[in-house]
């Protein structure tokens, strides 16, 4: 039976023509800036969003917190949203090895910060505070998109008060195209911007910090530092040069399925929230471990989150969807049938 995993778009296999791209990849010492498919990588990126140069790396863990230790010096703050990867699910890299304090906010419905609130936790400038050096915003946060006027204001607020803006943009191809713009257009309001090609993008491995030079300077000596340099790379970033010449327009395909799942799970009684991209999360509460081990059976993969996300990406076909709809109306007629036993 093959299976059918939801839990993230990056468990996506290399496609055959990403395979064929690796193969053929021109490889050199990457850690010597001899790597001639890497540099085609950081370059080609860097220019598509805008900025004067990029920094391949293993993760988009390693990329954000590359850009949070290139922006902040110890004991500065940076601006953040509760639920944001590089605050809660990143392992606390930005305070454990670059002593920067976070500041988080809760995020609005939207997956906003509400820019009033940003600029009210601002520090004073007094030593007896942090000092407050940046804002990091997601795109897309938790699948919702950020508005491009918000994304002004953003901007207009960092530069006058003198802030850093950096972008956590694991999914910002996906934004892009929600938006129907290019990406560009996005990343044009920040200082730098983390973009990861291992998700929604399918490549096996890495990510892309891009900013100025003298930012992406300081970042390769940190990446050093950090044991994040990697020498015949080319191979991996052949596949991230695939992907962003094949697939990011495929990316719809997805955020129709996203939505085609929530629409039929709507139909069947579950609660979905409304779904923008390639998620769509469910409240199933206390029945979540239980609706886990039921779609293990049928070859599906979930995980057993009381809020489930689900997530389509380039190995989830609309056929698999209705599968797993199917499945889920037999979960949800096999619960009512224990409840009247």
């Amino acid at each position: 039976m093959p299976v059918i995993d939801l839990r993230s778009d990056t468990v996506t296999q290399p496609t055959p023509g990403m395979r064929e791209a690796m193969l053929r990849a021109e490889v050199g010492d990457d850690v010597y800036g001899e790597d001639p498919t890497v540099e085609r990588l950081e370059r080609s990126l860097a220019e598509r969003l805008g900025f004067a140069a990029g920094l391949f790396v293993p993760t988009g863990t390693l990329s954000n917190l590359l850009g949070l230790m290139a922006h902040c010096e110890r004991g500065d703050e940076y601006i953040v949203g509760q639920q944001a990867h590089t605050y809660k699910y990143e392992g606390g890299g930005a305070a454990v090895l670059g002593s920067i304090q976070p500041q988080p906010l809760e995020a609005e419905a939207d997956g906003s910060l509400d820019l009033a609130k940003v600029e009210a936790a601002i520090k004073p400038d007094d030593f007896h505070f942090a000092r407050t050096r940046l804002l990091a915003l997601e795109n897309t946060m938790q699948s919702k998109v950020l508005p491009m006027a918000y994304l002004a204001a953003a901007r207009e607020l960092t530069q006058r008060r003198g802030l850093a803006l950096h972008l956590d943009g694991a999914r910002l191809f996906n934004a892009a195209v929600k938006l129907g713009v290019e990406a560009g257009e996005i990343t044009r309001h920040f200082d730098s911007v983390s973009v990861c090609l291992s998700k929604g993008l399918g490549a096996p491995v890495g990510s892309v910090l891009c900013g100025s030079q003298a930012f992406i300077g300081k970042a390769r000596r940190l990446r050093k530092m950090l044991g994040g340099g990697m020498r015949q790379a080319g191979f991996l970033a052949a596949a991230g040069l695939y992907a962003l010449e094949h697939q990011v327009e495929r990316l719809a395909e997805d955020h129709a399925n996203a939505a085609l799942l929530a629409e039929g799970l709507r139909g069947l009684g579950y609660a979905v929230e409304p779904v923008q991209t390639n998620m769509a999360y469910v409240q199933m509460g206390a029945a979540a471990p239980a609706l886990k081990l039921f779609l293990a059976e049928r070859g599906i993969k979930v995980t057993s989150a009381e809020r489930l996300r689900l997530v389509t990406h380039l190995d989830v076909s609309t056929q698999a969807i209705a599968q797993v709809i199917d499945a889920f109306a037999a979960f949800r007629q096999n619960s009512a049938q224990t409840r009247h036993q």
